[in-house]
């Protein structure tokens, strides 16, 4: 007998609309609607999917896009309360109405969070959904079209997860504080890591990414379907500009989508009195967040994460299984870095057959900002629901390697009371790591531990460094002068242990090669 108190997943639904035309009926609150509805009638619960939306007494919305930066802002308005506006059209009265900060481990970490409750009685039926429509909002700015998305449904939300910006006021002074900054930085570090050259990596990059590809090719709801192979993922062409060095554009999230995805939980025993079929059960055998040292130029090696091999490990003990017994995974995929790392750390070796994505990943399914791993753990659910016994585990990452959820899903029941370890003892062994100090006067010579360069539209705009001083040994940030020739050199010749001059110049730290 399975105990009536253990959380499961019940119902998933996904959306990716690559032709509708932008409407004032389809606000991002309304889209997360519609995947919620798709959820509640997968549940195939006897009561019906528009009853069992009014049990709902948990509803979590992931943070959109045009709510956290200013790239990103919509024109066209904004509800007040997301989760009160999803609430309203579900005719839903939730106890909980949570909208997240951003991150892209949030949709696992509510899970965690969520099965916690259910375990303990504290929730009955949870919805964790979000939605993008970047597409849209980039269509209708374009055409000057009118939409009106603004909608005041009364009260606030409660705001859960991390706030902190992800980088440091050191790292922001010298232009650092955005992912497609970050993933090439830790990308060089990895390739310095493993000795390798940058021809012969960009071409493993383009075999772990054509993996990814393979995938999207084959799934309807992937936005970029063409199938690409790592030749081409590795070569630069107009379809495949530099956006930062290492990564092309093929190598990047895929932000401007619409799309949309949700999740329900519950109990087993409230999914028995609703009616909702076992076979549609899904069970979170394991599952485990944890946090890295939070500002990048700290941490102790720039090619590593402590907290997605710590997650892995509790998630599995918690199931007790082993790696081997993992049928599938969806890693995390905004960049290869991120992939490549989660690899190591969980232990798959590059050549692994197993699925690295059950979704495409990122940049070829879709990159639906802090929702798309709503969307990798709904199709998680498919894939074990389609073969009973199996298990996948999915990771989620936040900022930049920085935040860190994961999960591993069954169909097969977990045994006796769910119970999770507290994931405070995690993070004080992962807050126990050395930081390294980070210079912010630096003058002298140094080394260069990990650089990249980011391009314009068609050439390349400004370098950026993390190295280590000589004489102390510490960390500093630095940026190449505006000096063309000095970003053609960062670009064809070898930077990684270069030697290096550092010193102020305009209130910043600028290096030049020795």
């Amino acid at each position: 007998m399975i105990e009536d108190s253990t959380p499961i997943l019940v119902g998933c639904g996904q959306i990716t609309d690559t032709t509708g035309v932008p409407s004032s009926d389809r606000s991002r609150v309304a889209f997360c609607a519609e995947a919620a509805a798709l959820a509640l009638d997968d549940t195939g619960a006897a009561i019906g999917g528009h009853a069992l939306g009014h049990e709902i007494d948990a509803i979590a919305v992931m943070e959109f896009f045009s709510d956290i930066s200013p790239r990103f802002a919509s024109p066209f308005g904004r509800s007040s309360n997301p989760p009160r506006s999803v609430a309203d059209r579900l005719h839903a009265h939730p106890r909980q109405l949570l909208y997240s900060h951003s991150g892209g481990n949030m949709p696992q970490y509510l899970v965690n969070r969520f099965a916690e409750e259910i375990a303990n009685g504290e929730t009955e039926l949870a919805l964790i959904c979000g939605a993008e429509l970047l597409r849209s909002t980039q269509i209708a700015r374009r055409s000057g079209q009118k939409i009106d998305w603004n909608e005041d449904p009364g009260g606030d939300p409660v705001r859960i997860g991390d706030k902190r910006f992800g980088f440091s006021d050191e790292e922001a002074r010298h232009e650092l504080r955005a992912a497609i900054h970050f993933y090439p930085l830790l990308e060089n570090a990895i390739r310095g890591g493993l000795g390798r050259d940058v021809g012969s990596h960009m071409e493993a990059m383009g075999r772990l990414f054509e993996r990814l590809s393979a995938v999207a090719r084959n799934n309807p709801l992937a936005t970029r379907r063409n199938g690409y192979s790592a030749e081409a993922l590795a070569t630069i062409s107009d379809d495949n500009r530099w956006i930062c060095f290492p990564y092309p554009r093929l190598m990047n999230a895929n932000a401007i989508i619409d799309q949309a995805a949700a999740v329900l939980m519950t109990s087993v025993g409230k999914a028995r009195e609703w009616g909702i079929p076992q076979d549609r059960w899904v069970f979170l055998h394991g599952c485990a967040d944890g946090t890295d040292t939070w500002v990048v130029s700290e941490r102790e090696k720039l090619d590593t994460s402590p907290a997605i091999r710590g997650c892995a490990r509790i998630a599995l003990d918690m199931a007790n299984k082993k790696v081997a017994d993992v049928d599938a995974f969806d890693l995390y995929s905004c960049f290869p870095s991120a992939v490549e790392v989660a690899m190591k750390e969980i232990g798959l070796a590059e050549d692994n057959p197993r699925p690295i994505s059950v979704t495409g990943g990122l940049p070829f399914f879709g990159g639906p900002g802090n929702n798309y791993v709503t969307h990798s753990i709904a199709e998680m659910m498919n894939v074990v629901r389609r073969k009973p016994g199996s298990f996948g585990m999915v990771t989620a990452n936040g900022n930049y390697l920085t935040k860190h959820s994961a999960g591993l899903y069954s169909t097969e029941p977990t045994k006796g009371p769910w119970k999770r370890e507290d994931p405070k003892k995690l993070q004080a062994e992962l807050d126990a790591r050395p930081k390294r100090k980070v210079e912010t006067q630096p003058s002298g010579t140094g080394t260069i531990e990990t650089y990249c360069v980011t391009y314009g539209k068609d050439a390349p705009e400004r370098g950026y460094i993390i190295g280590r001083l000589d004489a102390s040994g510490d960390r500093f940030v630095a940026m190449a002068p505006n000096e063309p020739a000095i970003l053609a050199d960062m670009l064809t010749k070898e930077q990684l242990g270069r030697k290096v001059s550092v010193s102020d110049e305009g209130g910043r730290n600028v290096f030049r090669p020795t």
